[in-house]
């Protein structure tokens, strides 16, 4: 007598070439593959992104161009600085990342004007 798992592999067998060579693989275990994952241990952390939540920038792709014209892939990121801000409004410092160009924009417009139009909820910070 054959085992039971045996049909089932034959059978994905006969799927596999009639679907012109797409893999399909079949690893019969005990546990379930989709266990429940605590939130503690989650396989994906949020990072800090490389991008000014003022302003937007990100990222830019460029070439590397060398003496001999050879081009090279690179980025330039954004000049992202940590800076304490009075918040005049909260009365109070708020630490920040952000971009030289939104130093510059909020020195001229004032936070809560630039914090307004980003969006961003100064009082969560």
């Amino acid at each position: 007598m054959l085992p039971a798992h045996f049909f089932f592999l034959s059978e994905l067998a006969f799927v596999t070439s009639h679907l012109s060579g797409i893999k399909i693989s079949y690893h019969p275990s005990p546990t379930p593959l989709l266990a429940p994952i605590s939130p503690k241990f989650l396989p994906f952390q949020p990072l800090a992104r490389r991008v000014c939540p003022f302003t937007g920038k990100k990222a830019n792709k460029a070439n590397k161009v060398s003496f001999s014209n050879h081009k090279t892939k690179k980025l330039q990121f954004v000049n992202l600085q940590y800076k304490r801000i009075w918040w005049e409004a909260g009365k109070r410092y708020v630490k920040l990342r952000l971009s030289t160009k939104a130093l510059k924009t909020i020195e001229k417009n004032g936070l809560d004007a630039v914090a307004k139009k980003a969006g961003i909820d100064l009082r969560k910070k």
